[in-house]
């Protein structure tokens, strides 16, 4: 889609520092290099970045049926209903999700709450979905369990996979793919005690590998952030034990745990590097400096993948911004450019929508998108090569 440009531009350049919407409306430049406290320096410089510029829009809410409830990454698809292209969008709140769906965005009827066989206790939040070549849909949750910590509220969350057969209607549990090794009962953040969650997905372009873009919660300070494991896309129906997380030197992977009689009794979860440097943890004291909360997509018209991020302020995820990534491959984390601030506050969740009937998705899409926080878009988003 040919980029438009009906308004004057407000540009600024930054290199960037949960939730009052700002609007610091700038031209984004990643340009500057972050160096990973341990163990190996990630983000790199490009020395002719891509641009993106927020331009205002008529509002637009990814389900015309009021205001979305949307506390995660919200999937959108296109697919066919008896020869005829529909885009799909899934939403979730409160650990709920349902399938909506339309003949474009901005024409979304509100859909049902989906149907599972067996319920992920703690709740999904299915934050991606990737359709295979014979139709079916694997789609990958957000779920959030009780901690270990005695008499605690907060829960521990981890990463799930699914599979429907029915456009998202109803969804086969596939299992726990990948959870964190620690927690920290003395955490003064208000969520979470550690845990893995908050993420994005993208198939490889030869569709052999899932690669899963995901917010790591660690107690550790330096393992806090954005992180990388990778599947292979052959292993998508029995996923769990599969992965390997990027530790910045190689992809270590999931280990399984055996009693001596030869049962399965778990499996221990590698903790990834960091892709940009967290500098002020999530669990102690009353600020932070922490990304999280990926959303991926590849962008036809730079070509390139693009990466919108939160920047947690405070361990209760008080948003400083809205920053953007980019990266020319998946298969190298540390091509993941310096993150860029887009807008100062702003809500969770950003994301974009591709605005090409047919491919346009939050996973595929072109010179000019529509940029979503919540589940709601004021602002197409423009991408150039300059």
């Amino acid at each position: 889609m040919p980029a438009s440009d009906p308004q004057p531009r407000i540009h600024a350049q930054t290199t960037g520092t949960r939730a009052v919407r700002g609007l610091a409306i700038r031209v984004l430049v990643a340009g500057l290099c972050l160096t990973v406290g341990a163990p190996v320096a990630i983000a790199q410089v490009l020395r002719h970045p891509p641009k993106a510029t927020l331009e205002a829009a008529p509002r637009q809410s990814l389900v015309i049926a009021g205001e979305p409830l949307v506390d995660s990454n919200s999937p959108v698809l296109w697919d066919e209903v008896e020869g005829t292209p529909r885009l799909f969008v899934m939403t979730s709140f409160a650990g709920a999700a349902r399938v909506s769906s339309g003949t474009r965005l901005g024409e979304i009827e509100a859909g049902d709450p989906v149907q599972w066989d067996a319920w992920p206790v703690g709740g999904a939040w299915m934050e991606a979905v990737v359709k295979a070549d014979d139709g079916t849909w694997y789609g990958y949750y957000h779920n959030e369990v009780s901690t270990a910590c005695p008499g605690d509220s907060r829960v521990q969350p981890q990463i799930g996979a699914a599979r429907s057969t029915d456009q998202g209607r109803t969804w086969t549990n596939l299992g726990i793919v990948l959870a964190s090794p620690s927690q920290d009962c003395e955490t003064r953040n208000q969520y979470f005690t550690g845990g893995v969650g908050d993420f994005s997905v993208q198939l490889s372009t030869d569709r052999s590998e899932l690669y899963l873009m995901y917010s790591q919660y660690t107690p550790d300070l330096a393992g806090q952030g954005v992180a990388v494991a990778r599947m292979s896309w052959a292993d998508r129906d029995a996923p769990e034990g599969r992965l390997a997380v990027w530790d910045g030197h190689v992809w270590r992977p999931v280990e399984a745990q055996w009693t001596d009689d030869g049962v399965l009794a778990g499996y221990t979860y590698p903790v990834g590097a960091s892709l940009f440097t967290a500098h002020d943890s999530l669990h102690d004291g009353g600020t932070s400096d922490v990304y999280w909360g990926p959303s991926v997509h590849w962008n036809d018209h730079l070509q390139q993948y693009v990466m919108l991020l939160s920047r947690a302020g405070t361990p209760g995820f008080g948003q400083d911004g809205i920053y953007v990534s980019f990266s020319p491959t998946l298969t190298a984390p540390g091509k993941w450019t310096s993150p860029a601030r887009i807008l100062s506050g702003g809500e969770w969740y950003p994301q974009v929508v591709g605005l090409e009937p047919g491919t346009g998705s939050d996973k595929d899409a072109g010179a000019v998108v529509r940029f979503f926080m919540a589940g709601v878009s004021e602002h197409v988003l423009v991408f150039t090569n300059d």
